[in-house]
């Protein structure tokens, strides 16, 4: 099959890209590369550009009719920013998503798979949380996913595009082929900064250490890109068979265990050749305690559980950062 992924030249979208190719599918790249890479789109059908621009999504469906589904992965993360610019992130996720989404309407397109986020729900007391868990959003980027995922529900009872949301938990690790992987010099994620503090020999700032879990630090549900990209190969090859309400459907993606963010820091010292020292910081605006996944729906109806572990995660992305500088030798200008 032939599909469009926006957002496909970032982190997550181009992993899935890879997935698809390694399983004899064609993807084709839409990503106005604010933060996704180029170099991640080599030997790819890739367009630049925005996804609320409809001269470039004209072009590509006239270029590639026989795109039979949408991945759409484009979109801003970074919680502590959606705070401090609200407007930025309701317009690049919110009313953008809108416009792509009637374009794609408009060319006749029936299955879209949407990038959603954990961050939506209100965990239980022992923040496990499934897809009939309540709903609530602590960040704008949050209010963002879940804006996005109300509005498709909406868009999917009065038209034919049905979606599926899929909510992801905490990505870690990189291709294992390392094609790609994270593409920012200074992520903002737990695994991003402990990478970043163990090559310049610092201690890791533990964000809030009172939250009400085992051991005060926020709790994760850290699932592997790649476990990741083959969840959207599944939903993509068994679309046509799921059991849509209204056209719309979510799954969670997590491996259904969590994992506090000061045990992630043990494991990463295990990997790791040396240890990163701890120290604490405050909560930063926006986040939460996090949550993780008892749902099977994932299991029951794609036929998908994650494979690898944390520690599968964190030794692939070590091996990621030490080989960035040659896959993205531009870096210092990131």
């Amino acid at each position: 099959m032939k599909v469009l992924i926006a957002g496909g030249a970032g982190f997550i979208g181009s992993t899935i890209a890879s997935c698809l190719l390694d399983n004899g599918h064609q993807p084709v790249i839409l990503d106005n590369l604010v933060t996704g890479r180029r170099e991640f789109c080599e030997g790819r059908p890739f367009y630049e550009g925005d996804i609320a621009d409809p001269a470039i999504l004209d072009r590509i469906f006239d270029e590639h009719p026989d795109i039979t589904a949408v991945v759409h992965c484009a979109a801003l993360i970074v919680v502590p920013e959606s705070v401090e610019r609200p407007v930025h992130y309701y317009r690049e996720n919110v009313a953008k998503t809108l416009e792509f989404v009637d374009h794609l309407i408009g060319k006749g397109v029936t299955r879209l798979l949407f990038s959603s986020s954990a961050s939506i729900y209100q965990p239980g007391e022992d923040f496990t949380v499934d897809e009939s868990s309540a709903l609530t959003a602590l960040s704008p980027y949050a209010r963002t996913k879940l804006i996005v995922e109300q509005m498709l529900s909406d868009i999917t009872a009065a038209t034919p595009i049905k979606v599926l949301s899929l909510r992801y938990f905490n990505p870690i690790g990189s291709d294992p082929k390392m094609r790609t992987g994270l593409q920012l010099r200074s992520p903002s994620h737990a695994l991003g900064k402990l990478i970043e503090v163990y090559r310049e020999g610092k201690p890791f700032p533990v964000t809030g250490v009172d939250y009400p879990t085992r051991d005060g630090s926020g709790i994760r549900d850290y699932v592997h890109v790649w476990d990741l990209a083959g969840a959207h190969l599944r939903a993509l090859e068994v679309f046509d068979t799921l059991p849509f309400e209204n056209g719309s459907l979510a799954i969670n993606l997590g491996t259904g265990t969590g994992t506090t963010v000061l045990e992630f820091v043990e494991a990463f010292n295990q990997v790791a050749d040396r240890a990163v020292e701890v120290g604490h910081a405050p909560r930063r605006p926006g986040d939460s305690a996090g949550a993780y996944t008892r749902s099977s729906r994932a299991a029951d109806l794609l036929g998908w559980r994650a494979e690898h572990s944390v520690a599968d995660g964190i030794r692939d992305s070590l091996n990621w950062f030490a080989q960035r500088e040659r896959i993205l030798p531009d870096l210092s200008a990131r």
